[in-house]
């Protein structure tokens, strides 16, 4: 997966935009004028995604090209290295995830005009669930 695939997917959810706020290199991906993804033009191969914070750790324990992301909250976003061997699906999962942890931030009249936001969660390819008895993440594709 390389930029102008997370820019396609990023835009492909429901009500996304883009915009450039900061500077001309760095592109911001919003919903409902939030923030989801931000992608580093002049850093090539880098992007930032908003996480749960106990997903964030888990991930960033089992992949080398999930880190803190630089200049962010790092409990709640992760840099994400394109340049590394991570699945286009789980690329696309982490993109779709963060969309979903500023969703469900959203007031529900929001949310209610707007139903399409919440949609294509259920299509996410590759899923990360906690399992409620110890709170660990469990990884698979979707079926």
């Amino acid at each position: 997966m390389n930029i102008e695939d997370v820019r396609d997917y990023s835009l492909s959810l429901p009500m996304a935009t883009e915009d450039f706020p900061f500077d001309d290199v760095t592109l911001v991906f919003r919903v409902m004028g939030k923030i989801f993804v931000l992608l580093s033009l002049d850093a090539s191969g880098f992007f930032a995604v908003k996480c749960d914070p106990d997903y964030a750790i888990e991930l960033r324990e089992r992949h080398s090209e999930i880190q803190p992301a630089f200049h962010m909250n790092k409990r709640h976003w992760n840099q994400i290295d394109l340049t590394g061997s991570l699945p286009d699906d789980l690329i696309r999962s982490l993109i779709s995830h963060s969309y979903y942890q500023v969703v469900k931030k959203l007031p529900r009249r929001l949310t209610a005009q707007h139903p399409e936001i919440l949609e294509k969660r259920q299509k996410q390819p590759f899923l990360a669930w906690k399992n409620g008895k110890n709170g660990q993440f469990w990884f698979g594709k979707a079926a």
